[in-house]
């Protein structure tokens, strides 16, 4: 007859599981929460394609032909006419794509031109001022142009277009007639719009780039597409539904770089939840030592016991991913109702992507085989002698010779990486390097340190508390105890700690190369866009020297700067010298040195930029010698930029010595800013500058307007970079925090005679209830400090190696804020445990435990 089914020791770890629901739902909570982020990710994605194509705008919808040239050839001007003509089809419009530099500006511009028919089915763009072109040079631009520009109806504008020979420049007059305002989704730039004949003409091209086609009806697509081949020979026809499909397919893609992104950061977060759970699994196992060993006094294998907590830790996997996966799908149900609230239109999926949500709980299973792997194999040896003991702490379980070894290994490993990339770090001017192999190998170096950190953790506890016990025991018993209590139990200690770690150190290495590619970006931005307005003299040419006073006596500008350059040889090579002071260069964003001070800089002194630096091998205090015809001037170096110099220059002196070097009075380039900020500061200012140059008696001089824009838009793409991947990192955090957690509640459950026995020897409940919440907020101490320690020198090395000219900037009071709030999460993850162990009576400290 065959035996209940508790009877087997599979049967007796389900029987186990149902007895005590409550501590093996704290094994789940990590893989609940794995589960949670990457179908939520599959739920965003969901969301962000659903939205994207219900919002993209390409090819309009009326569309039901598109007709291209052959090998991309054009259709020639009469080709529209010929589709039109073909049986089936009501309307066939051609698309011209092109533009032309703007003249009659004192600063570079420059227009697209595309070609709509302004009304009907097939428009792209709607007018909302004026009236759409009807005539020869007429056009409407779009609102950014009509604002960047200052164009309405009524103005004109003159495009500069190449003559039929391609030899010169024509100047073509064009009326505005109308603004008009795009249906298309992802047009950037200024845009003129006309009819496809019209600007035709005006660009002098021999025909379009592609014929819209719309139909009389749908079902006449298929025949009108055979006669639209036959009528113009070599067309590639395809329906309108094909095309829309690639630009949203397209779109989409687009639209989902940062999830790709996200990827890789819930990895990392997935790695975490494993980490959490096999520490989670280790407590719990331990916690059931005299089950166990019973389990082998009545003849069960080690092997067969192993399996069964295998089992065990699957099903556990399978339903925290159920639960998981459920949990984000509703979440993300609900996402579009709520997101509407707030003004923010968002799509909601489809339907339940059934496929991605079974593989998610099978993989929350497996992570689960994983995590209860090696715990498994380290309880099933448990000695038979064990059942006539209390329960053990997994204590006696983690520490061991291999496992320190392993360790060691691991971290010299770790440390050769590190000292050989930091050996071959490239000098500010190197570019001869694989900057892809360097940050591989800088992220398989902080790999193996952090499993070593994984694998020596036990053995670093006690001397970081060590150093943390000495505020903490003038704190009270409270103090006292909770230092005893972490140090006490040093494996399961690191076990949490090293999660808290892990999210600590890529959050601050994050910040960390983020405030230094802040920094060099705003260098860049100096170097790239140091005025708002340049006016530099023709080639070969020198500006007149009254012009930098009139640019100075305008209202609209500020900070108007006027030098010379000249152009010198050093070591046989040429560069460029100037006599530009360094500290004028737009204010609030200055040059820094890599050596030396900029305000070193004096009589027979030099700057030097970064290249020309690591060319001549010299830094802040050696000696170069430039030379201008047959003047050698040699000069001593005060200090080395990090890169390039503010317009291309090499060498900066002070006017007395540009003048030993042969440069004459008159300034070849000035400088000036807006006098107010905002696009209409810079407008009026651009008009005042346009009027003051005159002509060739000024010089012949031209002004280059830098773009706002553009100087922003770097800082506005890392400042959402940074925003997009510490919020993902988050996701770590949370793992850790929820570690933290079922750590505490667990140890609750184990330490209530201990905690009985001290409230029977006096120690109140509210400082039971401080004790147990300073241990959980050791457990973010210990994690912060460990985090830091690891990625503040993997940090140095990826700034280095990704960006050669960035200093490596610490964002000190950001890390402290990090460290800070996750000290007060980690101590709030643990006040439900500590209120339950507050409230453990006395009387249990002479209970018989379990």
């Amino acid at each position: 007859m065959r035996g209940p089914w508790r009877a087997t020791v599979l049967g007796s770890q389900v029987a186990e599981l149902l007895r005590r629901p409550g501590r093996f739902a704290a094994t789940g909570v990590s893989l609940l929460i794995a589960a949670f982020v990457v179908f939520g990710a599959v739920m965003a994605q969901q969301i962000v394609a659903a939205t994207v194509v219900d919002r993209f705008r390409g090819t309009p919808d009326a569309v039901t032909l598109v007709v291209t040239g052959k090998d991309a050839a054009d259709i020639g001007g009469a080709g529209p006419d010929a589709i039109r003509s073909a049986p089936g089809v009501a309307e066939a419009v051609g698309r011209v794509d092109g533009g032309a530099p703007v003249g009659g500006s004192a600063a570079d511009r420059y227009l697209a031109l595309a070609a709509d028919p302004g009304t009907g089915p097939l428009a792209r763009v709607r007018t909302v001022e004026g009236a759409y072109p009807s005539g020869p040079r007429q056009l409407a631009v779009d609102t950014r142009a009509a604002e960047a520009y200052g164009l309405g109806p009524g103005s004109s504008l003159t495009l500069l277009l190449p003559t039929p020979d391609g030899e010169s420049t024509r100047r073509v007059p064009v009326e505005i007639t109308g603004v008009v305002r795009p249906a298309a989704t992802g047009t950037g730039e200024p845009t003129g719009y006309a009819p496809g004949p019209g600007l035709l003409r005006l660009l002098g091209l021999p025909g379009y780039s592609r014929v819209d086609v719309r139909t009389e009806t749908p079902a006449a697509a298929t025949g009108a597409a055979e006669r639209i081949r036959r009528a113009v020979p070599g067309a590639v026809v395809r329906s309108g539904d094909e095309v829309r499909d690639e630009e949203a397919r397209a779109a989409v893609a687009d639209a989902s770089d940062t999830l790709q992104l996200a990827g890789v950061f819930l990895a990392v977060a997935v790695g975490a939840a494993v980490l959490v759970a096999t520490s989670t699994f280790r407590i719990v196992f331990a916690r059931r030592v005299r089950q166990l060993a019973l389990l082998r006094a009545v003849g069960a294998t080690s092997r067969r016991l192993a399996a069964a907590l295998v089992a065990e830790g699957a099903v556990v996997g399978l339903l925290a991913g159920a639960a998981g996966v459920l949990a984000a799908w509703s979440c993300a149900r609900l996402v579009p109702p709520v997101a509407g609230r707030f003004g923010h239109g968002l799509s909601a999926p489809a339907g339940f992507p059934l496929p991605q949500a079974a593989l998610t709980v099978l993989g929350t299973g497996l992570l689960a085989v994983l995590a209860v792997l090696a715990p498994s194999l380290t309880a099933s040896r448990v000695s038979p002698l064990q059942a006539l003991r209390t329960a053990a702490s997994e204590e006696s379980t983690v520490s061991g010779t291999g496992r320190t070894v392993l360790g060691v290994l691991c971290a010299a490993g770790a440390v050769l990486l590190a000292r050989q990339q930091y050996a071959g770090l490239p000098e500010p001017g190197d570019t001869a390097y694989d900057r892809f192999a360097v940050l591989t190998l800088v992220v398989v170096s902080g790999g193996l340190a952090f499993l070593a950190l994984i694998a020596l953790g036990p053995l670093l506890v006690r001397p970081v508390l060590s150093a943390l016990a000495v505020p903490l025991r003038r704190t009270g018993a409270a103090g006292r105890l909770a230092v005893a209590g972490v140090g006490g139990a040093p494996g399961r200690a690191a076990s949490v700690s090293v999660v808290v770690a892990l999210g600590v150190c890529l959050v601050g290495s994050t910040l960390t190369c983020l405030a230094s590619l802040d920094s060099y970006e705003r260098y860049k931005r100096t170097l790239e866009a140091p005025a708002d307005f340049r006016l530099y003299a023709g080639e070969g040419g020198t500006l007149d020297r009254t012009i930098a006073a009139d640019l100075a006596a305008l209202p609209e500008l500020a900070d108007v700067t006027a030098f010379r350059t000249a152009e010198v040889t050093e070591d046989g090579r040429s560069a460029t010298v100037s006599d530009l002071d360094l500290t004028t260069v737009r204010s609030g964003t200055g040059l820094t040195a890599r050596t030396g001070a900029l305000g070193e800089l004096g009589p027979a002194r030099v700057v030097v930029d970064a290249e020309h630096a690591h060319r001549l091998g010299v830094e802040a205090g050696d000696r170069v010698t430039l030379t201008s015809g047959d003047r050698p001037v040699r000069l001593t170096v005060a200090a080395t930029l990090p890169g390039a110099g503010p317009h291309g220059v090499n060498f900066f002196v002070t006017p007395a010595d540009l003048t030993r070097l042969g440069a004459g009075p008159a300034p070849t380039l000035i400088t000036a800013d807006a006098a107010t900020d905002g696009a209409e500061g810079r407008a009026r200012a651009h008009r005042a500058v346009t009027q003051i140059l005159t002509g060739p008696e000024r010089g012949d001089g031209r002004v280059v307007a830098e773009d706002a824009a553009t100087r922003t838009g770097a800082d506005d793409d890392l400042r959402t970079m940074a925003t997009t991947v510490v919020l993902l990192l988050c996701l770590t955090v949370l793992v850790a925090v929820a570690g933290v957690a079922t750590t505490a509640s667990l140890t609750v459950v184990e330490r209530r005679r201990e905690f009985g026995l001290l409230r029977a020897l006096g120690l109140g409940g509210a400082a039971v209830h401080r004790m147990v919440t300073l241990e959980c907020a050791l457990y973010g101490v210990l994690g912060g400090i460990l985090g830091l320690a690891l990625g503040l020198p993997y940090s140095y090395l990826t700034v280095r190696a990704a960006e050669v000219s960035a200093p490596f900037t610490v964002p000190a009071g950001q890390l402290a804020a990090v460290v800070a709030a996750l000290v007060l999460v980690t101590a709030a993850a643990g006040t439900v445990p500590a209120l339950r162990a507050s409230r453990t009576p006395p009387t249990v400290a002479v209970a018989r435990g379990d």
